[in-house]
């Protein structure tokens, strides 16, 4: 993975280590600047990096090529040094250190690399600006997401905190040895230590319990998965409940990943369909790569802080919804999910997860999950906040991307609307999109005639009277 990677080249041969690092990608927890960078700038990246997950930025490198800082001068260098203290409120927590390595030139020359601790509080710019480290880039963020940002730092401290009746004993060892060689690392107890996994007191903390410990469910009853089947579309109540299959799975998170893989797909429903090959065959209502995606999403990303609560994934014969505990940073109802900045909540256990190749960087999982669905022409993932949870439904009904993308903003409000509900009047419809009565019913009409959706009632004036899909096969 490239934090290894980044650590192998930082202590690499001299005459190699500026060649390493151009050859290792950007990424969630690494950058590059070149020695044309001022200290002002390189402040932004140190406050994207304290404020996301920590990283490792290197001066001296820039299109593939070592520059080294040496002619930019001992005063270029003292103000990179200075930076965090200069431009960034309160202060990030970093630790310097000046590389010998060989430039492009073939000379003696250095690069400055500095370490990035994660930080428990937000961070912002002397000009108050506050940024986050996404993927591969440092994004600036809105009001809004700087006040998501601010409510959820409060929660990252949760997965660190420790577990001091947990010991060794507790934990799977072969679990642990398999991720430790996916890393290529040698010192399971080093790589224990620097995941964040194990404190300064050498006590287990609760996101290293969750990951590796044999039973996590002794000490939080509500970290498992709940995979449920239900006969047809609805879930039913009392004697006519639909309920056919539920299964819980416990134990650490990669095995919950696994097993709950496993019994999904025994569970989700197949349709005919013609494969590539020319032939018909039976193929999953929704693609495997897609709930898988929304499973890991769930186990990575859920607040493992809300007690008494678990993650359930039912599956239905039309769709399949995932239900995980936590609120979605940045999240309303009816905005593109694609658009919103993720935070990790786990910032540990989402950097584990993507050692052991669960997940890969924060966001590009949604975006593979809207464009697999838009290749299988079905409809695009539905996200849905509530107060204390977050619900992802994947439906297997098949649409146009071209007619949906070429409606007006608020027809695919309300079709998302729609989607989450599967049936609403007209005024659930006024109230959920607060637009004007007439503004609603004209998009409606819209959709209507595009023959998306129907309007289902007796009379014109059925107080009962709904709109739904209309679906197609």
């Amino acid at each position: 993975m490239t934090t290894t990677a980044v650590e192998r080249a930082l202590g690499a041969d001299p005459s190699s280590c500026g060649a390493l690092l151009c050859q290792v990608p950007e990424s969630q927890w690494f950058d590059r600047k070149s020695p044309r960078v001022t200290a002002r700038d390189l402040a932004i990246v140190l406050v994207g990096f304290a404020n996301a997950d920590g990283g490792v930025v290197v001066v001296g490198l820039h299109g593939g090529h070592v520059e080294g800082i040496d002619r930019s001068g001992p005063r270029c260098l003292a103000e990179w040094q200075q930076a965090a203290i200069d431009f960034t409120v309160p202060v990030v927590p970093v630790a310097m250190q000046v590389l010998t390595c060989r430039n492009d030139r073939g000379d003696e020359d250095h690069l400055l690399a500095i370490r990035v601790k994660k930080s428990n509080v937000v961070h912002a710019t002397v000009a108050d600006q506050v940024y986050l480290r996404v993927g591969d880039e440092t994004r600036k963020l809105r009001f809004d997401q700087r006040r998501e940002l601010l409510h959820d730092k409060g929660q990252t401290i949760y997965e660190a905190t420790s577990v001091p009746d947990a010991s060794g004993s507790d934990l799977d060892a072969d679990l642990i040895e398999s991720w430790v060689s996916a890393v290529g690392g040698e010192d399971g107890h080093r790589l224990l230590a620097a995941r964040g996994l194990v404190n300064r007191d050498r006590h287990f903390t609760i996101a290293g319990v969750l990951l590796f410990g044999m039973t996590p469910q002794a000490w939080l009853p509500q970290a498992r998965v709940r995979v449920l089947r239900y006969r047809g579309r609805a879930r039913g109540a009392g004697r006519d409940q639909q309920l056919e299959i539920d299964v819980q799975v416990d134990g650490p998170l990669p095995h919950q990943i696994e097993e709950g893989g496993r019994v999904l797909v025994e569970l989700v429903p197949t349709r005919r369909a013609l494969g590539r090959d020319g032939k018909f065959q039976s193929v999953p209502i929704i693609p495997s790569d897609v709930w898988r995606e929304g499973l890991v999403n769930a186990v990575v990303h859920r607040s493992y802080s809300l007690a008494g609560d678990h993650i359930r994934i039912e599956v239905f014969e039309d769709r399949i919804e995932v239900h995980s505990p936590g609120r979605f940073p940045g999240l309303a109802n009816g905005v593109d999910p694609r658009e919103v900045m993720r935070y990790a909540r786990n910032p540990n256990i989402a950097r584990v997860c993507a050692d052991l190749r669960f997940g890969q960087e924060l966001g590009e999982g949604i975006r593979r999950m809207f464009e697999r669905m838009r290749q299988e022409r079905l409809a695009d993932p539905v996200y849905e906040q509530g107060p204390s949870s977050v619900r992802l439904t994947l439906f297997a009904h098949t649409v146009d991307p071209n007619l949906e993308d070429g409606l007006p903003k608020m027809a695919q409000q309300i079709l998302q609307l729609l989607r989450a509900e599967a049936s609403l009047s007209t005024g659930d419809l006024v109230a959920a999109t607060r637009r004007s009565r007439p503004a609603v019913l004209h998009n409606l009409r819209t959709l209507q005639s595009a023959g998306i959706i129907k309007w289902v009632g007796r009379s014109p004036r059925d107080p009962h009277a709904y709109w739904t899909l209309h679906t197609r096969s």
